[in-house]
């Protein structure tokens, strides 16, 4: 099949005549042009002159359609409608069955009868076997919106479900508590800082039992996951408690050289972030209780005293 592609457009055959687009006239301005019509170029976005060439217009705006004039091109070029999506139980292919047929008209007593039935088999068979994945998704898209999760790392957890569903991790446990935990592994993968706690508290769910549920998702899918950088936390904490530029850049350098020492191994990340934060305002003699930035980092305050003991012990050695 040929397909026919029109490119140059002709916007006014009549002769010395001007055309107006948006209330500015264009016109060719060339001594001696016959100034026959204007034609507009729609892949380059230029309105020239047909005569003598000259260019009248630079980047129009394109109003005429992308598709082909063929059935072929606009079946390819078509680009309506939302894309697939792991979110989505059914990834937004969903079988929509019309009470109208191709032409628009309503369908006959007996083919009505039919496609009635054929709705409630469909329906029945959607629903029985994406039950417990439906809920499980929604469940995932309320935490999404709560906890400020991006798309990649929403679609990552849904691809994790999908795959302990495969390895029938999901006999015997909660569909709930096994999204809590792919929503922290991927979360992990992603670098998002969001903690368990975070995750206990938004989905109304125990600690101990996503901690498990974790585990063992990550024994029996085998994930390699890296455990949280004390930086991650910095700049969260550092807008909670409202501490000056200068201070976040003294508490990086701060956690920089800690882990070149290698001693943030076996420390609670956050932890390492709230004490960081703290030794820098106290050396930048910035009034930042230490109350303050505990409760914005959510860490127990003996937690993050005893770490910023060690950091200031150890900052001041090596200065």
């Amino acid at each position: 099949m040929i397909r026919r592609k029109q490119i140059l457009v002709k916007q006014d055959t009549v002769p010395n005549l001007s055309t107006k687009t948006n209330g500015m006239y264009h016109g060719c301005t060339q001594d001696g042009c016959k100034k026959i019509c204007v034609i507009t170029d729609a892949a380059l976005g230029e309105t020239l002159c047909s005569s003598c060439g000259q260019v009248l217009e630079e980047k129009a705006t394109e109003i005429s359609s992308s598709y082909g004039y063929d059935s072929v091109d606009y079946a390819l070029k078509k680009n309506t409608g939302s894309a697939n999506s792991l979110t989505m139980f059914d990834m937004n292919m969903t079988t929509m069955i019309s009470n109208r047929d191709a032409t628009g008209k309503f369908l006959s007593g007996s083919v009505k009868n039919d496609f009635y039935r054929l709705k409630i088999l469909n329906t029945r068979s959607t629903m029985s076997s994406n039950k417990t994945l439906r809920t499980a998704l929604l469940f995932l898209n309320v935490l999404q919106t709560k906890l400020g999760i991006p798309d990649s790392v929403a679609e990552n957890s849904a691809h994790l479900y999908r795959k302990a569903t495969r390895e029938k991790l999901t006999v015997g446990r909660k569909s709930k508590n096994i999204m809590c935990a792919c929503l922290y592994a991927s979360c992990k993968q992603n670098g998002v800082p969001r903690t368990i706690n975070e995750i206990s508290l938004t989905s109304n769910i125990g600690r101990k039992e996503i901690t498990r549920t974790y585990r063992n998702l990550v024994e029996n899918l085998n994930l390699s996951i890296n455990p949280f950088n004390s930086k991650e936390f910095l700049t969260r904490i550092a807008n909670e408690a409202q501490i000056s530029e200068k201070s976040r850049r003294h508490a990086l350098e701060i956690l920089c050289a800690t882990e070149e020492a290698g001693l943030t191994h076996g420390k609670n990340p956050k932890a390492l972030a709230a004490a960081s934060l703290y030794l820098a305002c106290v050396l930048n003699a910035e009034h930042k209780s230490q109350a303050l930035i505990t409760k914005a980092s959510g860490v127990t305050v003996t937690t993050v005293r005893t770490r910023y003991y060690d950091l200031k012990k150890f900052y001041l050695e090596t200065m």
